[in-house]
């Protein structure tokens, strides 16, 4: 024990020395970048602004004014973006003096043109009274749930789904289980279970036989 004991006070001395710099040289590194994001055109203050820091995705918005402020660190990447604004990225400065950044980011209106739609009217009133009978509503979600739920559909899908985990567990340990039960001795014949051919003739007229494919 006396032969670690230097090499416990030196780490005694080191380790805080070192994490008191570490936690330094993150403080000296935070920024605090506040400021007004303004349309460029208008220099208005524009609300509801995402800026977010690209290194490791924090954001805030601006408020009804166009203020915003966030706590960055030096050298990250900070992305403005608005609809209908083209975004806008600004870097920190990495050698910046001081932890506050303050700046007035402008926004340029982002055109977006749209593919021409005509609109024309049905030639007849007759037509119009035509089509809207003969149109296909799409079923709701009642109607769905009530067709899932037909006994044909429900056989369909029984017979087609893969079991989940759970039936595949109980699978398992019901044929691990049947297994056990006869080991060490000749299990019986279900060819002569009348059971087991009463359940064969109701499959058999289920369809659970016939090729899915």
């Amino acid at each position: 024990m006396r032969r670690y004991l230097p090499y416990l006070i030196f780490l005694s001395v080191v380790l805080p020395v070192a994490a008191k710099a570490q936690f330094e040289s993150f403080k000296d590194s935070v920024v605090q970048l506040y400021g007004v994001v303004m349309s460029a055109d208008s220099l208005r203050g524009l609300p509801g602004v995402s800026i977010i820091d690209k290194h490791d995705g924090r954001g805030t918005v601006s408020n009804y004014q166009g203020v915003f402020s966030i706590a960055v660190l030096k050298g990250d990447e900070v992305e403005f973006t608005s609809i209908g604004f083209k975004s806008k990225t600004t870097l920190i400065p990495q050698n910046m003096d001081g932890n506050q950044f303050s700046m007035i980011q402008l926004m340029i209106t982002d055109t977006v043109y749209l593919p021409a739609s005509i609109i024309r009217p049905r030639p007849t009133k007759e037509q119009f009274e035509r089509d809207f009978v003969k149109t296909s509503v799409p079923d709701d979600d009642i109607e769905i749930a009530r067709l899932n739920n037909d006994v044909a559909k429900r056989r369909v899908l029984s017979a087609s789904l893969p079991r989940d985990g759970k039936e595949a567990a109980n699978f398992a340990l019901k044929q691990s289980a049947q297994r056990y039960y006869y080991s060490g001795q000749v299990p019986p014949m279900n060819i002569f279970n009348p059971v087991a051919w009463a359940d064969f003739i109701k499959a058999w007229k289920r369809g659970d036989f016939k090729n899915k494919n």
